[in-house]
């Protein structure tokens, strides 16, 4: 079956996952993490895309990211994906792939998903019983949203709009931010994320996936199973 083409709409925030081939190591040290956020963030200036979200887990990685140039997370992420295997393949003395395949995305319908996805992003280390909570994870950028004075500066954060609407002031901001983890993610939210994430789908109500489908030209729901109407009988 054909693939279908990817998603990139202008404007129009995505969530990406990309995992280690086999779901093997692809951050070994601190080093490791450190070399993959200063690419990430000059591939993502270099094809303008702006990063809200992240977290670097040992053996993949998820971003929440906004591209505002033609295929610019594809170019973004081949350009990364290419160079930090050099490196990898170089440090560890190995060859051969590192990532399973193409990254997954969705896009994602910013007042509706946004604020979920962002929060099942940092809280993938809690999920997978690392820390307690989001401000123990280093590689995350939980403690950029939540910090309450801009103390952390970082040239890869760029906090979307509706995180800046949150208050006027970095501190209500990060109050109010805090407070959304309060609340656990449902079951159905994490599933619908997941489904639409690996099938390179989009996340959000019929209307929001009908827009994208009239702006793109392309499928954005799954579908139906079941056999051809000639092969039922």
């Amino acid at each position: 079956m054909a693939r279908l083409p990817r998603l990139c709409p202008i404007g129009i925030p995505q969530h990406i996952i990309q995992r280690g081939n086999n779901r093997q190591v692809c951050f070994a040290s601190e080093d490791d993490f450190i070399a993959y956020t200063h690419w990430l963030t000059e591939y993502a200036q270099q094809f303008q895309v702006k990063v809200h979200a992240w977290v670097f887990m040992t053996n993949h990685v998820h971003l929440l990211a906004t591209p505002m140039m033609e295929n610019g997370i594809s170019l973004m992420m081949q350009a990364l994906g290419r160079r930090y295997v050099r490196y990898f393949n170089y440090t560890y003395q190995r060859t051969g792939t590192l990532w399973e395949g193409r990254f997954k995305s969705c896009v994602i319908c910013v007042e509706e998903y946004f604020f979920i996805c962002q929060r099942y992003i940092e809280l993938n280390p809690v999920r997978a019983n690392m820390v307690s909570h989001p401000i123990d994870y280093k590689w995350s950028s939980y403690r950029f949203h939540a910090q309450e004075s801009l103390g952390l500066q970082s040239e890869l954060w760029q906090p979307h709009e509706l995180y800046l609407k949150l208050g006027h002031q970095q501190s209500a901001r990060a109050k109010r931010y805090q407070a959304l983890f309060k609340y656990h993610i449902p079951d159905e939210e994490l599933g619908r994320i997941r489904s639409a994430t690996h099938s390179d789908m989009a996340l959000g109500n019929a209307r929001f996936k009908e827009e994208i489908e009239q702006l793109t030209g392309r499928r954005v729901t799954p579908r139906k199973r079941g056999r051809k109407p000639s092969q039922m009988y």
